[in-house]
């Protein structure tokens, strides 16, 4: 009998899956990225990028979680015990980007309640950066704690960790049930509303317009692989996680074009929904689609309180959707990225789940006050930005490349997921995994290297946003190194016997 929690319903895993896949990266990064890679055009690389990546590593991080029953370090361990740092460095990455994923949240929760009386006024810019962020120091400088942004961030922190107290099937599982349906009915209500607007017809005509000369470039399809990658909560440790706590008998392949397939249809329904309303603006303001489109923060809490602002009735109640929805992507998706290290640590210092949780949760809770000060937004970018492209994006190369290359153990995991799975694996998915992923993430992350290398030295270029060389180092690169360091060094401790214990052995 094994006595690792599972799942309650297949249902349960998948909506779990989705709502850690669906994020605010989906509302605020897919729109702009298809729209500046060749429009309509866009959706051939993207849906190659699909089939070739994002789907193929999904399969082998559910087969990896469910073959070995355990968090990712733990998996990596059974799998090799060389291979342990793997799962740890993937695991302080997602420990990082909790940090600060928790205040993004805090911000949608403020201006949800902001919505109702339209308090950012007309200069929406100045309103989040003045106002309420209170940015008034230099990069590198925290200055003081800034209360409106602290509350809502204590409060994210409250539901999140309260709902890992609860566990597998009565916490995540639960709230899933909950956060992603009523995440589809608010965003369907917003898109119905946003398409019937004048000037919607105009935004939606070009974010669909097809540049079929666009995906003759190469960058085209290294931005369709990069969405595809950061969108679907790959290398984070996350699938690997949630899908150890799967019953032995699962259908591994098929949850994973569910939760694939899922994730890209919630992308298009965002899509269309966010170039429906800069239609609206555009056609208000007697300018181009072209000169409102906007991405990332500035999208969500700069241009879409300007659009609410010139809605025509009942604007503070589309406002407040809006930003609920924000809330609602942001807590399914920090749930599952809190998870990954509330279950490592459970199992490698024999913690019992609550105590996991107040030990990791708390401890990133406490770092994540340093993205609610006055100069919490400087953090909380180059943060971003180099764990991402040097932390999500290096560890699935890594991965992919060790499983594939180095260990060989495709062919194990192919058996296993055919075993258990009503589509079975051919060898396209070992071709996958072995040559298409590997060098085109290969690719991406030598261009990476290369430009932020070479902006250190180049004084015309300047670092990343302009920032100082020493904020950059300290803030983007060690940020980066970080995970790594304290991943090697996590495997110098011993596991817990129970977690070695015959009970939770890998199975098949």
């Amino acid at each position: 009998m094994e006595n690792r929690a599972q799942w309650g319903t297949r249902a349960g895993f998948i909506l779990a899956a989705v709502g850690s896949a669906i994020g605010l990266g989906n509302i605020w990064r897919f729109p702009a990225v298809a729209y500046e890679n060749g429009g309509g055009a866009f959706f051939i690389p993207y849906l190659f990028a699909l089939l070739t990546a994002g789907i193929p590593l999904l399969v082998m991080e559910f087969t990896i979680g469910h073959k070995y029953r355990g968090s990712a370090p733990l998996s990596f361990f059974r799998m090799n015990k060389k291979a342990e740092w793997l799962g740890w460095w993937a695991v302080l990455v997602s420990f990082v980007i909790s940090t600060y994923y928790a205040v993004i949240i805090g911000w949608a929760i403020s201006y949800s309640i902001f919505a109702f009386n339209l308090s950012w006024g007309d200069d929406t810019e100045g309103f989040l950066f003045n106002e309420y962020l209170q940015l008034s120091v230099d990069p590198g400088q925290t200055g003081s704690l800034v209360p409106g942004v602290l509350i809502p961030l204590l409060i994210v922190w409250v539901i999140t960790l309260g709902v890992l107290f609860k566990g597998v099937k009565k916490g995540i599982e639960a709230a899933n049930k909950i956060f992603i349906p009523t995440l589809v009915v608010l965003f369907l209500i917003i898109v119905i509303r946003a398409i019937t607007l004048p000037g919607a017809a105009e935004g939606l005509q070009t974010f669909f317009a097809p540049n079929f000369d666009a995906i003759t470039n190469s960058s085209v399809w290294v931005a369709a692989y990069g969405q595809i990658f950061f969108s679907l909560s790959i290398a984070f440790a996350i699938m690997i996680t949630y899908s150890s706590y799967l019953p032995k008998k699962s259908d591994i392949t098929n949850n994973a074009f569910i939760a694939g397939f899922s994730n890209s249809g919630f992308e298009l329904l965002a899509g269309i929904g966010v170039f429906g309303a800069l239609g609206f603006m555009a056609s208000q303001n007697n300018v181009p689609v072209d000169e409102v489109v906007s991405g990332g923060v500035g999208l969500a809490f700069v241009v879409f309180p300007q659009i609410i602002n010139e809605f025509p009735a009942l604007n503070g109640l589309f406002g407040f959707l809006f930003f609920l929805s924000l809330v609602l992507a942001g807590l399914s998706s920090l749930i599952s990225i809190s998870e990954t290290y509330v279950a490592a640590l459970s199992e490698k210092l024999g913690l019992s789940r609550k105590a996991a949780v107040g030990f990791g949760g708390g401890l990133a809770a406490i770092i994540s006050l340093l993205f609610a000060t006055q100069g919490g937004l400087f953090f909380l970018d180059a943060a971003d930005y180099f764990i991402n492209q040097f932390g999500v994006a290096f560890v699935g190369l890594v991965e992919v490349v060790v499983i594939a290359w180095f260990l060989r153990s495709l062919g194990d995991f192919q058996n296993h997921a055919n075993g258990i799975s009503d589509i079975r694996l051919g060898g396209w998915w070992k071709i996958c995994l072995g040559v298409i992923t590997p060098l085109v993430l290969g690719f991406m992350m030598f261009d990476l290297f290369k430009t932020n290398l070479l902006r250190q030295f180049d004084t015309e270029t300047g670092n990343y946003e302009g920032y100082t060389d020493g904020f950059i180092l300290f803030g983007g690169w060690f940020v980066a190194a970080f995970a790594i360091v304290i991943g090697f060094l996590m495997t110098l401790k011993r596991w817990d016997s129970k977690a070695l214990g015959d009970e939770n052995k890998e199975v098949g």
